[in-house]
């Protein structure tokens, strides 16, 4: 990364050097306020953590695991594990009890920091039996086990300080420091070997992309253990930018308007969620606002980044920011410069429109091996391509192979995976390529586009290939679909099972003066699906005929994580779905 920075906690000491003081380098919200903490107290708690931990035996090497929703506290002892030598391995919040335990075994974590009662609650008795575990700590007070201010404190009691210099000077820049376990669609966790060079070279990649320095916040929500949000947070360090946490994804909206952010990192989802709301409120405008309203939308829909539309595009433009764009800038705290989105495909109409409405939205690609960004689309001229993911980063290299698949190679990518060595060799070929599973193209401009992701791509008993995660993608533009998945590996022809967006039914049916009685009824009333029918016949109008959705069933509820459709960083689990719509599944092809 050059300069001072070139381990991890390096960061720390640069941010003294590099920007004048303040009291909210980290923000987190208690009891309804924000706690804030300056880098002077962000350091002296980190330095404590690692003299605490050092105290307890640890030792260069040893593996402490995180499993906490975003604040702070996870900011502190993420830093004081990495300046003892030690392996930060987050863990989400979210898993289930099986991978709780396989995580924990695999790693043979020595200490776990847990967010607080409630979660211990639910995960104690999954230490019970793993025997590495030596001691557990939680950020809020919990009569299950000690709070990590008695770690602090006995950090505080060290008294030969010298210790943890010498620990951090021998630190090497390739040492490990993370081993993020992907969250998987299929199959056991993999432990994801992330170096301080992996993630640091990513930080120093991106860094000139985000347009904010020292005088920014950043709102973040997205889970510190996915490296996404976490090399974020690096970069923001770096640009001494100011990040406070979201409370929940139910707070996002007035934790927005509280703070006034000029940055989110997203995911498409969150995305499409606040699109839908906006449109929602469109709906139930009367008259000429209605008018105004909609008018704006399809300009803004048809908004090409950096393409030429002529004076009189660029003046409806103009008085379409003035009337109506404003408004969602407004909602979004007014200072918002850019919403950078990650983790999945983004539908390019959304692009366009947020980007019309002068709030540009940046898609990238990566995987947790590469750390996490492969390429980026940016605000320099020629950088941004709506359904791109824009182009490669600087000290990344990419080839598309003889299948199309992407290959990477580069400072990102990983050291390998933990404990297994055999599928290190099968993702990191003997020329240092790591092949991502994903297809792609790399057009003449740079730009690289996503077309579908190997294991995905199905074949159906015609013979004919279908990348589902496209057709998925297009038919997510339609207000009433929520979620979808596109079925038919080795039937006849591909269907789908789909989530209507139950918000927009509702408005809908209450156009219609339709009697909405709940969710699970009203998938089966034929209005309802010959409503839905409409938008499958419509959309499928984009695709050939042996893509098109030839039937299609409606589930009864929206896909989460918790109710185990959708994995913690919010992609499809396609083989939990197939698994749990079994009956549906049969029903259309029988």
């Amino acid at each position: 990364m050059g300069g001072s920075v070139k381990r991890i906690f390096d960061l720390l000491s640069f941010y003294e050097e590099s920007f004048r003081p303040k009291d909210d380098v980290l923000a987190g919200k208690i009891d309804g306020k924000w706690v804030k903490y300056s880098l002077a107290e962000y350091r002296d708690m980190a330095d404590n953590i690692s003299h605490g931990l050092l105290k307890l035996g640890l030792v260069k090497g040893d593996r402490v695991a995180t499993i906490s929703a975003n604040c702070p506290e996870w900011n502190f002892v993420d830093m004081g594990i990495l300046q003892a030598g030690a392996v930060h391995v987050p863990v989400y919040p979210t898993i289930s009890e099986a991978d709780y335990r396989y995580i924990l075994q695999h790693s043979e974590v020595k200490y776990v920091f847990v967010g607080g009662p409630e979660l211990m609650r639910k995960i104690q008795h999954v230490f019970d039996g793993i025997s590495t575990i030596q001691g557990i700590y939680t950020f809020k007070a919990s009569t299950d086990a000690p709070h990590f201010s008695e770690l602090v404190q006995l950090g505080k009691q060290q008294e030969n300080r010298q210790d943890l210099e010498a620990i951090k000077s021998s630190i090497k820049p390739h040492d490990l420091a993370t081993l993020i376990y992907t969250s998987g669609t299929t199959g056991s966790p993999k432990g994801v070997m992330l170096s301080h060079d992996n993630l640091l070279s990513n930080v120093d990649a991106v860094k000139h992309i985000f347009p904010v320095d020292e005088t920014c916040r950043a709102l973040s929500y997205l889970p510190l253990c996915h490296v996404y949000e976490r090399m974020n947070i690096y970069t923001y360090h770096f640009l001494g930018v100011s990040v406070y946490y979201a409370e929940s994804m139910g707070t996002i909206a007035d934790n927005i308007r509280e703070i006034s952010p000029e940055i989110l990192t997203t995911v498409p989802r969150l995305l499409e969620k606040v699109y839908d709301k906006i449109v929602a409120k469109g709906l139930r405008l009367k008259g000429i606002k209605r008018q105004l309203f909609f008018w704006a939308l399809h300009l803004g829909q048809a908004y090409e980044v950096g393409a030429r539309q002529g004076w009189w595009y660029n003046l409806n433009l103009y008085i379409a920011n003035k009337l109506i764009f404003s408004k969602w800038r407004e909602a979004l705290g007014g200072k918002m410069r850019v919403m950078v989105s990650g983790g999945a495909a983004l539908q390019p109409r959304l692009c366009r429109v947020f980007t019309a409405a002068k709030i540009p939205v940046l898609e990238g690609y990566g995987l947790t091996e590469t750390s996490p960004v492969i390429s980026v689309n940016t605000l320099e001229k020629g950088g941004m391509k709506a359904g791109s993911v824009g182009k490669v980063l600087g000290n990344v290299s990419v080839r598309i192979d003889e299948n199309g698949e992407i290959l990477v190679k580069g400072p990102n990518v990983m050291l390998g995976y933990f404990k297994d060595e055999a599928l290190t060799r099968q993702v990191i070929d003997s020329g240092g390529w790591f092949h991502t599973g994903d297809i792609g193209v790399l057009e003449e401009s740079g730009h690289l586009i996503i077309t579908g992701r190997i294991k995905e791509i199905f074949k159906t008993s015609m013979g004919k290939y279908i990348s589902p995660a496209l057709i998925e993608n297009k038919f997510k533009e339609s207000p009433f679909i929520d979620g979808i998945m596109v079925i038919g590996e080795n039937q006849k022809f591909a269907a789908a099972l789909i989530v209507p967006n139950f918000e927009h039914l509702r408005s809908w049916c209450r156009v219609k003066e339709i009697d909405y009685t709940n969710d699970a009824e009203m998938i089966s009333s034929k209005l309802i699906i010959n409503r839905m029918r409409k938008e499958v016949e419509y959309y499928n109008k984009y695709f050939g005929d042996f893509e098109q959705i030839k039937k299609f069933e409606l589930t009864d509820h929206e896909w989460n994580v918790n109710t185990g459709e959708l994995t913690a960083n919010l992609k499809l689990k396609r083989a939990n779905i197939l698994e749990k719509y079994t009956v549906k599944i049969n029903k259309i092809y029988q």
